[in-house]
């Protein structure tokens, strides 16, 4: 059973119904639209470019009491994953780290050079992104190996999707970091309430 857009039932089974099939290529179309927008934090989502483009590395590297990481680790982190990711992809079997804390740096303090290139890596992946979340239904329906045992194998959207998740998460954290540090909002502004 099918529920229509008024939220009333059209009788027929999901997605036999001209309706249904056209309201599913709609959502089909938007999707590279909303992944690309999530990607750069539109809607309730912070901007994770925003976040980090205007904060100094003696910023990025101060930890507060209570929170495990500095906004730098935090940014690598992203960074790794994104990197990751990126290669499963491409085809290519990265190696799983053995713990989490790999994915992190494990100093917080960064040099003003390392947090230039970790913005800019971060910059760079994110278009490697939302390159990817424009790409044909095709390549974004194509299954990805799973390179470790806990794994779920999935479609480069369903990764596309994920990073979106994880990314969004993480900036949350550093919006909070930011606040905590007194640097907030970004040069670009954000929310302040």
């Amino acid at each position: 059973m099918q529920l229509t857009p008024q939220g009333g039932d059209n009788g027929e089974k999901s997605g036999t119904s001209p309706g249904g099939a056209k309201e599913k290529l709609k959502r089909s179309a938007e999707m590279p639209q909303a992944l690309t927008e999530l990607l750069r934090g539109r809607g309730a989502h912070v901007d994770p470019l925003a976040c980090i483009e205007d904060i100094p590395a003696d910023v990025a590297s101060r930890q507060i009491p209570g929170f495990p990481h500095s906004i730098a680790q935090l940014v690598f982190h992203m960074n790794y994953w994104m990197s990751y990711e990126l290669k499963r992809i491409r085809g290519e079997q990265p190696a799983y780290p053995e713990h989490n804390a790999e994915s992190f740096l494990l100093s917080p303090a960064v040099k003003a050079e390392e947090w230039d290139r970790l913005r800019r890596d971060f910059a760079w992946l994110l278009s490697e992104f939302a390159k990817l979340a424009d790409a044909p239904r095709s390549e974004l329906d194509r299954q990805l190996e799973s390179v470790h045992a806990q794994q779920v194998p999935g479609t480069v959207e369903t990764i596309l999707w994920q990073m979106v998740a994880h990314n969004s998460y993480h900036s949350g954290q550093i919006a909070t970091l930011r606040r905590a540090l007194g640097a907030w909002p970004p040069r670009t502004g954000g929310d302040t309430w």
